[in-house]
């Protein structure tokens, strides 16, 4: 895995729309101002994926290294494949076939305009993947110098360790949601042979799996689209309520922002997780930034996820 930041923008919200229509000087203007802002806060690593706006983010990405050509060298990109959209051929899908895994990346580059990604992910677990297949294409994209490392997202331990047999290099990420809101990570392991752990079981042991092989931690939507950090909504539950006013308190006590807080506090596990930051506001990336200097206490640390899970521990 290449050394990169903590955090990591992003950049679904970059592009047209959802119909994938034409990209405008617009749009380039909303991604130079989020990509500014990420370097301005140290972010090197910038997340992908074919699908995001119908493949415009990544054009939209790619129009900004072409008017600043020299960006290239001094940051990361990822991107990640495997899920279509309905179309002629057929319905909503996951397709992990090494055909397609090999062309989703090559299309990748071409909206990029780059010679090769420094990380490919997996995007979603296909029913019908087959290892070997899956290796052969990852070996076609590394020969060919397209990919350097290879990742996956939303994959379990036992799938990993399925596809791992198969493979002549290690997978180096694994990109999942992780959250003060998304908590059955966690709960897995603190209340293991408990009647709570009940809707956690299929993590098995996700966590200690990628720990044990280096399979760095991703994780997506880290600040649950701001359900604590200042997003109203009135369907928030009354532990998410409690939360975010706890937050802003550790907020003023910290003296950062709300968004720090948050992320601090997923940082804080010693799986050494990275946060992807999935947002194009400006002043929302830059209220991220003390999130990695933050010495969280351990007591803090609790307060936060006793809060948010809404009951005792076992």
């Amino acid at each position: 895995m290449p050394t990169s930041s903590r955090l990591i923008l992003g950049c679904m919200g970059m592009g047209s729309d959802w119909n994938g229509g034409a990209v405008t000087e617009s749009h380039i203007a909303q991604a130079h101002a989020a990509l500014e802002a990420a370097l301005e806060i140290g972010i090197t690593l910038f997340d992908h994926a074919d699908i995001y706006k119908r493949g415009t983010a990544e054009q939209c990405f790619g129009e900004l290294l072409r008017r600043q050509a020299s960006l290239r060298d001094s940051i990361l990109l990822q991107s990640k494949c495997g899920i279509r959209f309905a179309d002629d051929s057929g319905p909503a899908r996951y397709d992990l076939s090494g055909a397609y895994i090999v062309s989703a990346a090559e299309a990748s580059l071409r909206r990029l305009g780059v010679e090769h990604l420094d990380i490919l992910l997996l995007h979603r677990p296909d029913p019908l993947m087959e290892p070997h297949e899956i290796a052969e294409a990852f070996s076609r994209l590394r020969s060919a110098g397209k990919v350097r490392f290879f990742g996956v997202s939303n994959m379990q331990a036992g799938q990993m360790r399925w596809l791992q047999q198969a493979l002549d290099a290690p997978l180096v990420a694994n990109q999942l949601e992780m959250s003060l809101a998304k908590l059955d990570w966690l709960d897995h392991d603190s209340s293991f042979n408990d009647a709570q752990n009940a809707t956690a079981l299929p993590w098995a042991d996700t966590l200690q799996y990628c720990q044990q092989q280096g399979i760095q931690l991703q994780a997506w939507s880290p600040l649950a689209q701001g359900a604590f950090s200042g997003a109203k909504s009135d369907s928030a539950s009354p532990a998410q309520q409690a939360t975010a006013k706890l937050v802003l308190s550790m907020a003023e006590q910290y003296a950062v922002s709300a968004e720090s807080i948050v992320l601090a506090w997923l940082l804080r596990h010693p799986a050494g997780i990275q946060a992807v930051i999935g947002s194009t506001n400006p002043d929302r990336i830059r209220a991220c930034a003390a999130a990695t200097t933050i010495q969280m206490s351990r007591e803090d640390w609790y307060r936060l996820y006793l809060s948010a899970r809404g009951q005792a521990l076992p």
